[in-house]
């Protein structure tokens, strides 16, 4: 966090810097101003230094048991700002909903603790289903307090996991993508802590990164515009490969453990594992170097995909030297198998030559041992090589030992089999055909649809008081059946809404109206009640009567008629709007056009969102067929009866 805050100063001080430098003239300033510059942007590479430092050392940090396994890469949680949601959605709750947002307190003091949580979560399930419990809840509050035509004013900032560059947001698209992402990170986390030399552990390893993977790529499918370049389509399919490489190195790390046994067709077998593991790795370092990934991904991720591609790519030259050099084709040998399965390592074989010439001819088959033993050194020589170029990896003992006895045990092979008498030919070694049995594929994590309660599930169902309607306070009505009726029906699910209602009905004197959503019954809350409860509450009401309290849903888009002079109004703004064809009558033909009034109550069906319908007397709304009040007269007004 302290590195982030350090590395947004000096990119404010370099923009700072570059607008300067663009807009002076004086070339004394541009000298200090590009002096400045230099300055800032060695900090900055100081920074990034120390980021990637950071991003390096959690391997390290993760493999504290001492074990023989070559250390896995693990992504790191991506880190947040604080936000303040008390203020905004106690200000929406009233606005919106009409109710008071005091009393919400608790809710969104809980909202508050749980995203507060989320930022340093346990690094196992129960960090996951953390970070996927308050995935969960991010709909529910889109639905409850983020409007498309309004505001919150809040803002959620996320910060790139490799660069440091902080992205901000206020819609919660960035907040659900960032979680997703640090659902990743922990299943990678949790693959690298896992006991790798049980077959419980390898398999627990091999499912986490399968996970981290299918997580990463429903990221990418589902969120395909977020800003933060962490969260890229390009960088994101580097980084789904990446964990599917190393959960294909767990699964042959799983065929290996019980022991390979010394039999020509296990070793072919497992020569062609061990391909497959770095051909794997060698797409993952070559999606790596290319622009603009390879400025973003840390040295040690690209060195070590190079190291691996090397290391177990001369496994496979080991495993098939063995094969060939250790066993010879006896009388109780299946032939016919055995020239299946070599002819099915090889992409092709040394000029003149054939699979069971190899394995009858006891001087070529030593010769084509040879050959592979002779790559596999120079395999695991180059692996060290590149790993002695990072710093980063020197860190990494046990990789180190790992390639070092590696190595040895290839010199070891290769002098038991040199003849000092034989004279020597150096053939190539042909190159392996990768194949594996069980292929890393991508899982679905089911722990990102985790069931919660609403936080908020006092405001009333979702699919009705959500941020797309707006709602009038609670109003009281008085409720008093005569003979045993209410003056209405009810009718929905949750809540139950006015339907038919007695324009006589004492109900609607006081003010009940169709379309009307009851909201409580006397003391009782009738949110989250249907019909039949509703209508028991009110069966047994009494001649007194009872109070109930109902809202109405407000209009989000206002009429946009207005009176004059009590004149309706009744056309379109649009039909005043001042066209330059005006100008040029002879442009276009002109047809005569009935007045704005006559047109606008001609055409009053077509335009009932703006019709403004003339003001209700004391005994109730005036109809259309009833006179109206004579207008003055004027020479601009039509005096035509169809007018009145």
């Amino acid at each position: 966090a302290s590195l982030n805050q350090q590395i947004i100063k000096q990119m404010r001080m370099r923009a700072g810097a570059e607008n300067l430098l663009k807009a002076t003239s004086n070339n004394k300033v541009k000298e200090m101003v590009l002096l400045e510059l230099s300055y800032v942007n060695s900090n900055l590479q100081l920074l990034m230094g120390q980021l990637e430092g950071l991003n390096s050392s959690v391997e390290v940090y993760q493999n504290t048991q001492e074990t023989a396994n070559i250390p896995l890469i693990a992504l790191g949680l991506k880190e947040t700002k604080d936000v303040d949601f008390s203020t905004s959605f106690k200000d929406f709750i009233l606005e919106h909903y009409s109710e008071d947002g005091n009393s919400y307190e608790d809710e969104i003091a809980d909202l508050m603790d749980l995203r507060q949580a989320c930022k340093t979560p346990s690094r196992n399930e129960a960090g996951v289903e953390l970070l996927a419990k308050y995935f969960s809840h991010l709909p529910l509050l889109e639905s409850r307090f983020f409007s498309p035509t309004h505001h919150t004013g809040i803002f959620f900032t996320w910060y790139d996991s490799f660069t440091g560059v902080p992205v901000c947001q206020q819609n919660l698209s960035l907040e659900k993508a960032s979680i997703l992402f640090n659902v990743a990170s922990l299943y990678s986390q949790i693959g690298t802590r896992c006991d790798r030399q049980t077959i419980t552990g390898l398999e627990e390893a091999v499912s986490s990164f399968q996970i981290a993977a299918g997580t990463l790529s429903h990221l990418k499918e589902t969120f395909t515009h977020t800003p933060s370049y962490d969260m890229s389509p390009a960088m994101l399919t580097m980084l789904i490969r990446m964990m599917l490489a190393q959960a294909q190195e767990c699964l042959f790390e799983k065929l290996a453990l019980p022991g390979i046994r010394n039999q020509f067709s296990s070793l072919m077998k497992m020569a062609q594992e061990a391909a497959k593991v770095s051909e794997i790795y060698d797409q993952v370092h070559q999606y790596m170097i290319q622009t603009p990934i390879k400025d973003n991904v840390p040295l040690f991720w690209s060195t070590i995909m190079q190291v691996k591609t090397n290391h177990y790519r001369s496994m496979a030259q080991f495993f098939v030297a063995s094969a060939l050099l250790d066993h010879q084709l006896g009388p109780s040998d299946d032939e016919d198998q055995q020239e299946k399965t070599l002819s099915q390592v090889y992409d092709r074989l040394p000029e003149g030559r054939t699979p069971l010439d190899i394995l009858k001819k006891k001087d070529e088959r030593q010769r084509i041992g040879k050959a592979h033993i002779r790559r596999a050194i120079q395999g695991h020589e180059e692996a060290l090589r590149i790993f002695g170029l990072c710093h980063h990896l020197n860190k990494l003992e046990v990789l180190q030992d790992i390639l070092k006895a590696s190595h040895q045990r290839s010199l070891n092979k290769y002098s038991e089999n040199e003849n000092e008498e034989e004279f020597t030919d150096y053939i190539d070694a042909p190159d392996i055909i990768s194949k594996t049995e069980h292929k890393a594929e991508m899982e679905v994590p089911a722990t990102t649809k985790v069931k919660v309660t609403d936080f908020f599930q006092r405001l009333g169902p979702l699919s009705v008081f959500s941020a797309k309607q707006r709602w009038t306070p609670p109003r009281k009505i008085q409720i008093s059946p005569e003979d045993r009726d209410l003056g209405f029906t009810l009718k929905g699910d949750t809540p139950v809404q006015v339907v038919s209602l007695d324009p006589l009905s004492p109900a609607a004197a006081d003010g009940l109206k169709e379309g009307d959503y009851i909201v409580a019954v006397g003391d009782t809350d009738c949110k989250w009640l249907g019909v039949t409860e509703v209508m028991r509450l009110l069966k047994d009401v009494n001649e007194e009567g009872i109070d109930i309290q109902v809202v109405s849903m407000m209009d989000n888009n206002p009429p946009s008629a207005t009176f004059c002079g009590n004149l309706p109004k009744t056309y379109s703004m649009i039909c005043l709007a001042y066209d330059e064809d005006d100008k040029n009558p002879k442009s276009r033909n002109v047809t005569k056009k009935p007045s704005f009034i006559s047109w606008g109550l001609k055409n009053k069906l077509k335009s009932a969102s703006t019709l403004s319908l003339p003001t209700a007397d004391h005994s109730g709304t005036l109809p259309w067929n009833k006179p109206c009040p004579t207008f003055p007269s004027s020479s601009s007004y039509n005096n035509d009866s169809s007018l009145y």
